[in-house]
């Protein structure tokens, strides 16, 4: 269940699918730190050079960027920043809704701000362009911002670990702050990455069942996959009937469902059925 009394920056547990993701940032920006020291300027941006998300790479089918751009580390003290913000609000989502959502809402805003950041850059609005670059999780972390706001807006936060307030005036802050930065062509296709990443969570929330993507599509296949089996047992129903009426047996009938109708019995007493 969504906490409901205030909270503070007290450690939370570091577990789960929060700490695969934090690890995960924290073991890529090691490595790009190594291969910075070790390898030569050429090597290294050919290792690392395509990590970042750049809409006009995309189109020449660097699809990998959709996801890699947002492990790509932002420099010592923002990555530091941005995973212990990340593992405070994954771990409270985590607690409430499980790792697996934890993880489809994540790149699920992931992927969906870098396509739609990235189709908009082509139309050069706001100042945009598709030569832009972006990096960092943090389209991933305003769809977990989303999603704080929608389950828990009430609990409160100590923002930059001075400021007091509720989670819902702290993303309206964060949100408003990007929408300023679009507008002022100050680094605009970040502002639009989050945005998008924002707008992603915010559609996966609507529309996604509550136990997430995976346990959707596994209910419509299970769902799909009866509704086939009932329309072979009503086609085969419908054969048996025929049969039997070309034997005599007028008597022999199938509900709409398939199910063999006892003349017997009571028509409307629903506990015989098969």
């Amino acid at each position: 269940m969504p906490r409901s009394t205030p909270t503070t920056l007290a450690l939370p547990p570091f577990a789960g699918a929060t700490r695969i993701l934090v690890l995960i940032s924290v073991a890529v920006f090691f490595a790009e730190a190594l291969m910075h020291w070790v390898l030569s300027q050429s090597l290294f941006s050919l290792v690392f050079g395509h990590l970042a998300l750049y809409p006009v790479e995309l189109t020449h089918g660097f699809i990998w960027q959709l996801v890699t751009y947002a492990f790509v580390p932002l420099g010592l003290y923002n990555t530091l920043f941005t995973l212990l913000f990340l593992w405070f609000i994954g771990a409270m989502l985590e607690e409430a809704r499980g790792g697996r959502w934890l993880y489809e809402i994540f790149f699920t805003s992931v992927i969906g701000a870098a396509v739609l950041a990235s189709a908009i850059s082509f139309t050069h609005v706001f100042n945009l362009s598709e030569l832009d670059g972006g990096i960092g999780p943090y389209s991933g972390i305003y769809g977990l911002m989303i999603a704080i706001l929608v389950m828990m807006g009430e609990v409160e936060f100590n923002l930059f670990f001075v400021l007091r307030m509720k989670a819902k005036y702290m993303v309206v802050l964060y949100l408003v702050f990007d929408t300023a930065r679009l507008l002022l062509h100050a680094e605009p296709f970040d502002a639009l990455l989050n945005l998008s990443g924002a707008l992603c969570g915010y559609l996966f929330l609507r529309f996604v069942p509550r136990r997430g993507l995976l346990f959707g599509a596994t209910e419509r296949y299970y769902s799909m996959r009866n509704d086939y089996y009932r329309s072979k047992r009503r086609r085969a129903a419908k054969k048996f009937e025929v049969y039997m009426s070309k034997q005599g047996r007028d008597d022999v009938h199938f509900d709409k469902d398939g199910r063999y109708v006892d003349p017997d019995k009571d028509p409307t007493d629903k506990r015989w059925m098969n």
